[in-house]
């Protein structure tokens, strides 16, 4: 397909910050931001671990509500209407958690709040993924994910900055305060895109909605669900299992946190060239690898090392899980966009809520978080190994016409 227009590099600069603003606000300033606030939270009495542990399964069993509600309205039009509707919500809910200490408007707030960020997580780069392959720049699409590495930075030094002095529901000021702005931003600028409906294939073809399970897509749908539950413990417990393990002022109490974010803001770039250079699948077989050896770390040497290697290399890794396994699926169904893009998160997000959940009934039975852990390896180890029954998409094209 020859590219709609030429898009000049201003404003491929301004679609991708809008795109990265926008995830910064609902998943790193909506969701991540609870990992490095939780050990605080429960220092201030505001609920225990296992509590902690049922609030961030609440999120996460709203995140993939939202992405089921975007599989049902995934059309450009939709997304137009419901981008700046969740993004509202999300600074809403993010409001209320300011002011309550109820552990059950805590939920309610964070439920809905995870709906939002599955909302806009789907729908936003979708939206860039459409405009920029019309523009014949897709191979640009990843950068838009450096908004949530960042946002892990920003979202350590906004919990670590003020950590002298707000308590308990105080707080989550800072991220509500920062969302309004970067949010309105981001949306106005993303309502601008132009993209037509496409009523046809490249070749004249009138599209059609096929299944977006099949033989090819089957084993990577399941290797994703193997992603979500392997970093989803690290990405929650992660500080709360430093301050398990770690004397009292020890720089890695907070220093975790910001490890997995400076691995985290160029992950995109490095998996863009790597799946750009040796293909996507491979670079997924490796990004597999390279996350299991960074939960592994953590309990097979439990300390400092052990947080040191999974901070980095799940935070190294898990956005080129996200972006490579899109691309993936992009590439075995080309004209399925944003249902798909729904359809992968949707699936990611049950895995995710899992995750918070397993861990919360293994605490209540007795058993430690860094064992816990070991959840998380079973899940990639499964995930690594479902990655080698995904076809090339070029083989499976070949061999279906």
């Amino acid at each position: 397909m020859t590219s709609q227009t030429a898009a000049n590099p201003r404003q491929l600069f301004t679609v991708l910050l809008a795109g990265a603003c926008v995830l910064l606000v609902v998943h790193a300033l909506g969701r991540f931001i609870y990992t490095p606030l939780l050990p605080y939270l429960v220092d201030d009495g505001q609920f225990s671990a296992s509590d902690g542990a049922a609030v961030a399964t609440w999120n996460y069993l709203g995140y993939l509500m939202g992405a089921m509600v975007a599989i049902k309205w995934h059309r450009i039009a939709h997304i137009r209407v419901m981008l700046p509707l969740f993004l509202a919500v999300h600074v809403i809910t993010t409001l209320i958690v300011t002011q309550t200490d109820n552990l059950t408007l805590i939920s309610a707030s964070r439920w809905l709040n995870g709906v939002a960020n599955g909302v806009v997580f789907v729908q936003a780069p979708a939206l860039i993924l459409e405009w920029l392959v019309l523009r014949n720049r897709a191979t640009m699409s990843g950068l838009v994910y450096i908004g949530v590495g960042a946002g892990l930075l920003v979202s350590s030094g906004l919990v670590t900055g003020t950590a002298g002095w707000l308590e308990g529901a105080e707080r989550w000021w800072p991220a509500a305060l920062l969302s309004i702005p970067l949010a309105w931003w981001g949306v106005v600028q993303l309502r601008k895109l132009d993209i037509p409906v496409r009523q046809h294939d490249d070749s004249g073809k009138e599209l059609v909605n096929t299944p977006l399970i099949d033989r090819a897509s089957a084993p990577l749908f399941l290797s994703y669900a193997g992603a979500g539950l392997g970093y989803i413990l690290p990405m929650t417990f992660l500080p709360l299992l430093a301050k398990l393990e770690l004397p009292e002022g020890h720089a890695l109490l907070d220093g975790t946190w910001v490890i997995v974010a400076l691995f985290t803001i160029p992950a995109p770039w490095i998996w863009n060239k790597l799946g750009a250079r040796m293909g996507d699948l491979p670079a997924l077989r490796l990004n597999f690898l390279i996350q299991l050896l960074g939960v592994l770390a953590a309990v097979l040497w439990p300390g400092a090392l052990g947080l040191m290697l999974c901070a980095a290399l799940v935070g190294g890794t898990f956005l080129g899980t996200v972006l490579l396994t899109q691309r993936l699926g992009r590439a075995l169904h080309p004209h399925q966009g944003p249902r798909l893009s729904a359809a992968m998160v949707a699936l990611y997000g049950f895995t995710q809520m899992v995750g918070p959940w397993l861990t919360k009934q293994w605490l209540d039975g007795g058993g430690t978080l860094v064992s816990a852990f070991g959840i998380g390896v079973a899940a990639l180890a499964f995930g690594l190994l479902l990655a080698f029954f995904v076809p090339k998409p070029e083989d499976w094209h070949a061999r279906s016409q």
